[in-house]
């Protein structure tokens, strides 16, 4: 029954397997025993495995054991779960926050409990697919627009809102492509039409703005229509999602998002290494600075080679070769001379925009660059992609 199913996958240069990790988070890392340079992580302040967060992570343990044993309504709450809220509330400037056990997790389970069968939801295009699974259980009415297309939007909801329900759902970067949302028109919009504004902001939390706000600082756009959705798992080193709002927002959700009643809590341990991470991003900005001209550095080595890349504002660097099975040759021919960058293939992103997903760190040096950069011109030579 399955071996077909699989075998089609492969023939398509869709098949996925498992490849084990034999060290730390790091620009570099053990993969089957050998030393290979990774450009693919989300650990974009390289926190994951900085000695604050394993502390914090211990000291927890030792305070408070591994699991939670319940969830969060039963007896699964614990200081570090309510510190860690409290702290999120602070530095993103609102009342309240809600953490859950993965982002996933608080998408699917956050976008139903904001509304109901009878009304409508407008998501863009390229949204992840957390977001698309919780419009789909939410069983309201969904209708896709066109990529940050702001016309489309607003004709979908001149067509379609007639005074219903409305939520506009969107990502703050895109995890794909690495775009940005032009949010201040989402806001306009959402205002105009007395639509909630739902951010998926799991790649800009800690990257984005001055302070590492996230999408909502660096456009400075400030709605009380907007909900603020964040990850615990790519910048902030650590597990889980959270969301931010008023304190009647987070107490209905603790009544009504399914994913928070019916799940195991988070473990302390993981609070309490999102919270020596939060202290971070505020205490040492200069982290953010290096990621930033990492960033700068590849971006101009790529388009220099002539590298297709999508419009990206983000530490993301995809690089277009649109046929799945010259995306796989080409990151497997790089993890070969120690360099690991991913094929993005579909379903995860459309058909006929396969690509290699370059993400850059604070921790890459420019030696780790230029090498990853001579790398994928002499790759990228021999297959004829550039």
């Amino acid at each position: 029954m399955w071996k077909p199913k699989l075998e089609k996958l492969a023939q398509g240069h869709l098949l996925r397997e498992l490849s084990v990790v034999d060290s730390p988070c790091g620009p570099t890392i053990s993969w089957n025993g050998q030393n290979t340079l990774l450009f693919a992580s989300n650990d974009y302040l390289g926190l994951a495995n900085h000695p604050n967060l394993k502390q914090a992570a211990c000291k927890a343990i030792e305070q408070f054991g591994v699991g939670a044993g319940a969830s969060r309504l039963i007896s699964g709450t614990f200081p570090p779960h309510q510190d860690l809220e409290q702290n999120l509330a602070h530095f993103f400037r609102t009342e309240a926050s809600l953490i859950m056990s993965s982002g996933y997790a608080t998408n699917s389970g956050v976008i139903p409990s904001l509304i109901a069968h009878d009304g409508l939801i407008l998501a863009d295009r390229l949204c992840h697919a957390s977001l698309i699974d919780g419009c789909r259980l939410s069983r309201a009415t969904l209708r896709i627009f066109r990529h940050n297309d702001i016309e489309h939007l607003r004709s979908l909801l001149l067509k379609h809102a007639r005074a219903r329900h409305t939520l506009i759902v969107t990502e703050g970067v895109f995890s794909m492509d690495g775009d940005l949302s032009p949010l201040p028109h989402l806001v306009r919009l959402a205002e105009e039409f007395e639509a909630l504004l739902l951010i998926d902001d799991a790649h800009g939390t800690g990257v984005m703005g001055s302070t590492g706000g996230g999408t909502i600082e660096h456009w400075g756009v400030n709605s009380a229509n907007i909900l603020h959705m964040g990850t615990l798992s790519k910048a902030l080193g650590a597990s889980g999602g959270f969301i931010t709002g008023t304190k009647d927002f987070i107490a209905y959700l603790i009544n009504t998002s399914r994913s928070f009643m019916y799940s195991t809590a988070p473990p302390p341990a993981m609070a309490g290494a999102a919270q020596a991470a939060l202290h971070l991003i505020q205490q040492e900005p200069e982290r953010r600075v290096r990621l930033w001209r990492n960033r700068e550095h590849m971006y101009q080595g790529l388009t220099t080679m002539g590298c297709q890349l999508t419009p990206t504002k983000s530490p993301i660097l995809p690089i277009l070769v649109k046929d799945p099975g010259v995306a796989l040759e080409m990151s497997q021919q790089l993890r070969a001379n120690g360099i690991f960058i991913p094929a993005i293939r579909p379903p995860t992103v459309p058909n006929r925009t396969s690509r290699l997903r370059v993400t850059l760190t604070a921790e890459h040096s420019a030696e780790h660059i230029n090498t990853a950069l001579e790398a994928i011109q002499q790759v990228g030579q021999s297959l004829k992609i550039f």
